[in-house]
């Protein structure tokens, strides 16, 4: 693939022998290398190079066509950007997409450089191992049917006609470990856990495999629980996932569509305890896959969405922020259509609660570890979930395993009764998160 500057040259070049006067580029580029194994030998390994390019083409009418191509030497893109020219002869006529106007503006930070990928062997050594430890660590523990270990070079850029011109590059590398038990007499029982670094040398293995032992063996003694309200502790993965599936408060596109929780007057009102706050941050320390710029080439930066139970802010793309009258937040995606999207969740608080809570000496609580089926059981619209769920009912620090439960509620009356955000925050794939007690919802068991 050429370099970003040599890109701006070509486009520059075939758009000028078209005569276009304006147009953007955003183009993402991943590298991947995984493998997957059973029962101590390689069950898959891949390897792959994966790359995009989105062209935008405004005509002198300023209406805008849109193609999207792999292929970005001279030829290619000359195409795609004559694809996209003839394309915006049939564009829309009202909210015309346009250029961000900070996508020359100078990025908050700079972005971090690949790490050196490991050789596809040690990929295998590494999960090989840890399968075998996880299998050795209990009779119960027959295999690791899910298992994974994939490392990936990602690659953004953008460039306009205006003179924009970013790119950004960053490496991850990520295990993922989920058990299957056998007993006698007994229904399986799964577990697992997940872990994300930059590179191999420094993924906490021995972190995943200590965290899905510790689970598989803690839900091996399991229990029927009784249908009724209880006191709910939901685990940081749990709480940023159906956070994440009611992403529509915050988002302006899904707003202007009808299609959200929150209302354009919604900003400034009270949703939450006073003990939640949260915020959307793409250039946080702990985020792995940062990113300094958006779809558009706005620049990301801290974004305050929940402060102390307030809703303060909605994620933005340019064209949301032109008919909010208000600046562009850095969480476009370019695509077909620009989307609106979170990059990376930090929940915490800044509140001190009248009453510290605790695991150790709670009764009949409800830790909820893992949410199932959130793209059957949220009713993303009317605010409302009914989900199955992995956890334990608590009693004094003694977990016993819930055989099979379901959690139901309504999501904007859960931030309401939030009671204790635990001072503690804790590193998933989707942010940052601690513990979050919530006073009451309905558990349906037995």
């Amino acid at each position: 693939m050429p370099t970003i500057s040599e890109l701006a040259t070509q486009a520059k070049e075939a758009a000028d022998r078209l005569g276009i006067h304006k147009f953007d580029i955003y183009g993402s580029t991943v590298d991947e290398s995984s493998a997957k194994v059973d029962q101590g030998k390689p069950d898959q390994v891949k390897a792959s190079n994966r790359s995009s390019v989105t062209v935008r083409v405004w005509n002198d009418d300023q209406t805008m066509g849109i193609t999207s191509t792999t292929d970005v030497d001279p030829i290619g893109l000359a195409l795609a950007l004559k694809t996209a020219y003839e394309a915006s002869f049939f564009g829309v006529k009202d909210n015309v997409p346009d250029f961000s106007p900070v996508a020359t503006a100078p990025l908050a930070r700079e972005f971090a450089e690949k790490a050196p990928q490991a050789p596809i062997v040690d990929l295998l050594e590494k999960l090989i191992a840890a399968e075998k430890a996880l299998t050795e660590a209990h009779p119960a523990i027959a295999s690791v049917p899910y298992n994974g270990l994939a490392q990936r070079d990602i690659d953004h850029f953008y460039l306009n006609s205006d003179g924009a011109l970013r790119t950004e590059a960053y490496s991850t590398t990520s295990l993922y470990l989920y058990t299957k038990t056998e007993e006698e007499g007994k229904k399986p029982r799964s577990a697992g856990a997940f872990r994300i670094s930059r590179d191999l040398g420094t993924l906490d293995v021995n972190g995943c495999l200590k965290e899905t032992v510790e689970k598989t063996i803690s839900h091996l003694d399991y229990q029927k629980i009784l249908t009724g309200k209880y006191r709910v502790v939901f685990s940081p993965e749990a709480f940023l996932s159906l956070l994440g599936a009611f992403s529509n408060l915050f988002n302006a596109q899904s707003i202007l569509d009808n299609q959200s929780l929150s209302k354009p007057d919604s900003l400034g009102t009270s949703i939450a305890s006073p003990l939640l706050s949260v915020s959307d941050d793409a250039l946080h320390k702990d985020n792995i896959a940062i990113a300094t710029f958006d779809g558009e080439g706005t620049p990301t930066r801290r974004l305050p969405l929940i402060a102390d139970g307030i809703l303060v802010n909605f994620l933005h793309s340019a064209g949301t922020a032109k008919r909010f009258n208000t600046e562009p937040t850095g969480h476009a995606n370019m695509g077909a259509k620009v989307t609106v999207g979170p990059h990376f969740y930090h929940v915490f608080t800044s509140k001190m609660a009248e009453q510290a809570y605790s695991l150790d000496t709670a009764e009949n609580v409800i830790l909820i570890d893992d949410l199932h089926a959130l793209h059957a059981g949220v009713k993303a619209l009317q605010g409302s979930f009914s989900l199955p769920f992995d956890g334990w009912l608590v009693n004094h620090g003694q977990r016993t395993s819930i055989e099979s439960a379901t959690v139901a509620g309504d999501f904007l009356e859960l931030l309401k009764t939030i009671l204790y955000v635990e001072p503690e925050a804790h590193l998933t794939p989707g942010g940052v998160c601690p513990y979050v007690w919530v006073e009451e919802l309905s558990i349906t068991g037995e």
